[in-house]
């Protein structure tokens, strides 16, 4: 076991705040302790409250104890209420959590949106990366948020990993380093925040998703040592608070670590001593707090019984333990498991401190003492602000990409192409992250604005009709790839509406025809027919605006793309 220095990196604590860690720790029941371990996650209700299995807030933190809480929807009036309740009603002070990887739109439903980890790359400046931490501390602590669950610092290596596909920032250490220490230090001008970077011992290698099975990293120690080692390393160097675990095994450091163990031994990070305690904490010296990925996901469910794995997450090496399941059957599984000596006293209160820790160097427990940790309405002006809007057009300009042009088929514009047919394809359905149905009518005011004639396609025929007529009434094709998915399917492709669709691109020969996607880099295995096509990264109406500025020839393309957009395909490139 390796014990928290208070007093070292990241922490850094000074000897009163030390004192109110250990008289916090001496004073707290072992429920309370063990409640601690627990990130809560709020959902957001039909009926516009955040709900929790017909639990009060105050019920929660009372019978509970949690140490922490995250949250899913709602916008900056109900995200702040929720965080101020669950602060106010707190004997000690939570720490909060977001999901902010590309601005603040992360924290609540109308934050701004900077730029994605595969725009920040494709930008080729680090000022945009940092505009994006910069913007992701500012919305998300209006807000009453204290931990940003970002960045990713995963290596994007298979072009068919889509979990990671836009929250990578490179494909290699080097790439990765440069752009998330600048959203790091974008994010720090926010005092008073803690950085987590996930997801250890590093996706992106393999195309399968751990939220839906296992996730299985196949380095050599060799290769992980002369990749991802180097990313952790740097940001441990540089005083990183919180690293989450994923749920992702690297079966041949696991091996070296521990020789005895076989295949069916290999386990998880999340649960798995030797890469959280032997690799991460004492190897890697991490001093700071571990958190585990959601354990609702396949790659931890899947491990063993549920009542087995809750404790041996903390038992492993991780300080704390992210969702419920069931609040009270998760919350006795751990207190059974520390109890049965699953998680030793020295363990548990190891865990504890480091997560007292990191409230203390936040100054919660100052705050809490002067009623100040409670969010005035009035900081909810900053999100939106015109200062973060202009680095969101920013952003869109620098990065929106040009992958391919190789008819010349760009400029489009109405002076020479008035009649355009208008193809917006879409993915999965109302799923937790579901794509903008907006983009459609925005796409149309945007291009109707600009002069054009559109005529939205009707995907839902097999019959393209006479060409010649196609080619008679169309001046151009603009496709537009709206596909957003999340935890269904192990990669998201592109799905057309319906068998031979006649909005699959068999009109690239007969009028000009310009692809466009709004999120996943990679839509060229699917259309490698497409002889012009453009990464725009998201489907804001800056970025549409943007991307039909680029399109009409009013803006050069200035984004560059790696070379995993060619799905390794030699027919995309022609």
């Amino acid at each position: 076991m390796v014990n928290v220095d208070l007093k070292a990196k990241p922490y850094y604590l000074d000897d009163q705040q030390i004192e109110w860690v250990e008289n916090t720790l001496s004073q707290l029941t072992d429920e309370e302790k063990i409640g601690q371990l627990f990130f809560n996650l709020f959902s957001l209700e039909e009926d516009g409250d955040f709900n929790n299995n017909d639990l009060t807030n105050k019920d929660i933190l009372n019978q509970y104890h949690i140490g922490g809480a995250r949250y899913q929807g709602g916008n900056k009036h109900q995200v702040q209420n929720l965080l101020n309740d669950l602060q106010h009603n707190s004997k000690v002070p939570l720490l909060i959590a977001a999901n902010c990887d590309s601005g603040g739109n992360g924290a609540c439903k109308d934050g701004t949106y900077i730029a994605s980890a595969a725009q920040c790359e494709a930008a080729q400046d680090t000022k945009v990366a940092y505009h994006a931490g910069y913007v992701s501390g500012r919305e998300s602590q209006a807000l009453g948020v204290n931990i940003n669950f970002d960045p990713c610092v995963d290596i994007l290596q298979n072009w068919r990993n889509t979990i990671v596909n836009t929250r990578a920032y490179g494909t290699t250490a080097d790439t990765v380093i440069k752009y998330t220490n600048a959203f790091i230090e974008g994010f720090n001008e926010t005092k008073d925040m803690i950085t987590c970077i996930k997801h250890f011992p590093g996706d992106g290698t393999e195309e399968r998703d751990q939220h839906l099975v296992l996730g299985v990293n196949e380095m050599t120690p060799e290769e992980w040592d002369q990749s991802f080692r180097k990313v952790y390393t740097n940001h441990i160097d540089n005083g990183v608070e919180m690293i989450m675990s994923g749920h992702i095994a690297l079966p041949h450091y696991s091996k070296k670590l521990n020789p005895k163990l076989h295949d069916e031994d290999i386990l998880p990070a999340s649960l798995s001593k030797e890469l959280i305690t032997d690799l991460l904490k004492q190897d890697l010296n991490f001093n700071g707090l571990v958190v585990t990925d959601a354990s609702h996901m396949l790659g931890m469910t899947a491990s063993m019984k549920r009542e087995d794995y809750v404790p041996l997450a903390i038992a492993a090496g991780c300080d704390m333990f992210l969702f419920f399941n069931d609040i009270e059957e998760d919350f006795n599984f751990m207190l059974q498991g520390y109890r049965k000596g699953v998680i030793t006293e020295e363990r548990l209160n190891d865990a504890v401190k480091r997560i007292l820790g990191l409230k203390a160097k936040i100054h919660l427990h100052d705050k809490q003492a002067q009623n100040t940790l409670e969010k005035e309405e009035a900081a909810l002006d900053v999100i939106g602000c015109d200062e973060h809007i202009d680095m969101q057009k920013e952003a869109a300009d620098l990065g929106i990409t040009l992958v391919k042009n190789t008819l010349n088929q760009l400029p489009i514009r109405p002076e020479t192409h008035k009649n355009i047919q208008l193809y917006v394809i879409e993915g999965e359905k109302n799923g937790i992250y579901k794509s903008d149905d907006s983009v459609t009518d925005h796409l149309v005011s945007i291009l109707e604005n600009k002069g054009f004639n559109v005529t939205v396609n009707d995907g839902s025929t097999r019959i393209k009709g006479k060409t010649l007529d196609y080619r008679e009434r169309v001046d151009a094709a603009l496709v537009f790839a709206n596909i957003v998915g999340y935890a269904a399917e192990n990669n998201y492709r592109i799905r057309w509406s319906t068998a031979m669709s006649n909005e699959i691109p068999w009109y690239v020969h007969e009028v000009p025809t310009v692809f466009t996607s709004l999120n996943f880099t990679t839509h060229l295995h699917d259309a490698t027919m497409v002889k012009a096509y453009i990464n725009a990264y998201h489907s804001n109406k800056t970025s549409l605006e943007t991307v039909i500025d680029k399109i009409m020839g009013n803006s050069d393309f200035k984004g560059k793309p790696n070379d995993l957009v060619w799905t390794n395909k030699w027919q995309a490139k022609l």
